[in-house]
Parts: C-alpha cells; structure tokens; sequence
C-alpha cells in the first residue's frame, strides 16, 4: 500500500495510522493463510490395489471382494477367492469401500491374492468389526417368523419398563445439583432400624 504522507504532505495523521494497521494485519492474514494444506487428508478408503470392498447389488450381494486392478472410472476387477466370488469386473457404483486393505502386487493372480488374504487374517477383522455385526443382526431379523416377533417386542416392552423405574428412582432421590435426596421413606427406615437396635439387645 502506497505511504499517503508520500503522496500528500497534509494527509491526516489519524488517517495514515489506520491504514498502516489495516496494511499490517492485511500481510499478517495472507502469511498465515495456506493455499495448499497439507496437514489432515480428509479422505481414508481409495479405490486401490488390495482394497478390500463389500458388493451391495446383484448376486454378489453382501460378500467381499478385492480390488485387483482399476479398468476405468466406473469399473474395477475384483477377487474374493475366499468368499466365493470368481474374477471379474464390476461396477464401482456397486462397491462400499471398507477401511480393511491388504497387500499384494500389480494385477496379481488369484493364488498370490489369496496368500495375502489369509496373511492378513481379514475373516476375523471382519467379524469382529461393527458393519458385520449390524449386518447380521439385519438378516437375523428378515429371518424372524411373526411368533419371535412378538416375543422380541415383548421383551422390549418390559425393559422400556424396567429402564422408566430405575430412571424414575434416581430422579426422585436425586436433587437438580447431583447431590442425593433423602426421601421420608428414608428417615422411616432409619427409625424403625433405630428404634430395633435396643430390642435386639434386650
């Protein structure tokens, strides 16, 4: 920015120390602003060699697969010698993406995808990870005939209940700061505890 008491010698002082400051903090922002951040990558799960995929559509529904290869931008060759699914190509709309990866080479053949598959003791990550455990309790519940349905939202039914008077009592014997209330059924069992002490004596 151009220095105004250079080009005016009767600018306003109070004027000049203004844009000096706007000047200075003008400079101080652009040097601290990044235009090509480096620091977080919002994004985790690529389509890549050994990336291991869940098919959603068709009749590899449901069973994973691993990327072989990247044919174009809609497609993909996958593997799954473990889980039944021969090589092949498919529709990358059709793939989710896990967070699981193993490593193998280049377009690697279906012996070597293997080896890296058991290597990597994927079945049990899998199992044990929250997507196939909530899609187990789906097909576990597509599964129920209208009897255990009825069970099930019986047995719902009474933990609602018993959940609404556990909530019920620490609410009564709690006060609005967290502190515990003593209720007057309270003091009544205390006296009567009390008041039993000296018989038991006796």
């Amino acid at each position: 920015m151009p220095n105004c008491c250079n080009a005016h010698s009767n600018c306003n002082p109070v004027l000049v120390h203004t844009f000096r400051h706007v000047d200075a903090e003008l400079s101080k922002l652009l040097r601290s602003f990044s235009f090509f951040p480096v620091s977080v990558m919002p994004f985790e799960r690529f389509v890549q060699t050994g990336r291991i995929a869940k098919a959603s559509a068709g009749p590899l529904k449901g069973r994973l697969v691993a990327i072989v290869d990247v044919i174009d931008q809609n497609r993909v060759l996958v593997d799954g010698p473990l889980t039944g699914v021969p090589r092949q190509e498919y529709r990358l709309n059709n793939l989710h993406l896990t967070k699981y990866r193993i490593k193998f080479p280049y377009t690697a053949p279906t012996s070597i995808v293997r080896k890296a598959w058991v290597d990597s003791d994927l079945k049990a990550q899998w199992k044990t990870s929250a997507w196939s455990i909530k899609a187990q309790n789906i097909c576990k519940r597509s599964q129920l005939n209208d009897f255990d349905r009825f069970k099930l939202r019986y047995a719902k039914r009474q933990r609602n209940k018993l959940l609404t008077i556990a909530f019920n009592t620490l609410k009564k014997r709690t006060k609005s700061d967290g502190t515990p209330r003593i209720l007057k059924k309270d003091r009544r069992e205390r006296l009567r505890a009390e008041k039993a002490k000296p018989k038991a004596k006796k």
